[in-house]
């Protein structure tokens, strides 16, 4: 029995492409692996607080050092790394904002970027400590990102590949539905196109 974490990160819940065929995907992965474990995490409806310097002091005191305010501060942020390391697989529900992701996600990157137990420095430099995980990362964007005249405007994947891979997580799969500004047509297409990408994982 393994344990999948599912994130949402679009602030909408209705209407939201990315939340559908994230859904889809982790009914897909339950009908697959029926006695799995999958912890939901929604970044809208359960916000993760931007950092302040209150928990960045937190981050950087030993436990046993800390106040009672920094162990009060820091508790989500355990949580939520807790729930990272404790997942075997992890399927991202990432929205294209603003070229790139949603405020929501960054916080929760802020939140699990924790140096000694995400992360750490070595004599060889920094060294991702959240390893063996797989990725699927389901996007989600109104313009076509992935070739073309725009395609240097995609701040997502290019982030999302360095600052998963940063932490150790290197085995990432970018499931995606772009263009879905383009008309009906070229929302149904796709749309289309993730599902066959899901299908073609867990099918």
């Amino acid at each position: 029995m393994a344990t999948v974490l599912h994130i949402n990160s679009s602030v909408r819940h209705t209407g939201s492409l990315s939340r559908q065929l994230g859904a889809e995907f982790i009914a897909k992965w339950q009908q697959a692996h029926p006695s799995d474990t999958i912890v939901t995490r929604d970044l809208a409806a359960n916000p993760v607080p931007h950092l302040t310097e209150q928990l960045i002091g937190a981050f950087f005191t030993p436990p046993e050092q800390r106040n009672a305010d920094q162990a009060h501060t820091i508790k989500l942020s355990d949580t939520l790394v807790d729930e990272l390391l404790a997942a075997d697989t992890i399927v991202l529900g990432a929205p294209m904002y603003n070229f790139s992701v949603t405020s929501g996600l960054k916080a929760w990157i802020d939140h699990i970027a924790r140096v000694g137990r995400t992360f750490s420095y070595g004599a060889n430099g920094p060294q991702g400590l959240v390893t063996g995980k797989k990725v699927y990362v389901v996007i989600a964007s109104g313009g076509v990102y992935s070739e073309g005249p725009a395609a240097g405007y995609d701040h997502l994947t290019t982030y999302l590949r360095a600052a998963l891979g940063f932490l150790g997580m290197t085995d990432v799969t970018f499931i995606v539905a772009e263009g879905v500004s383009r008309g009906e047509e070229a929302a149904a297409a796709a749309i289309a196109k993730g599902r066959s990408e899901i299908d073609a994982i867990l099918v």
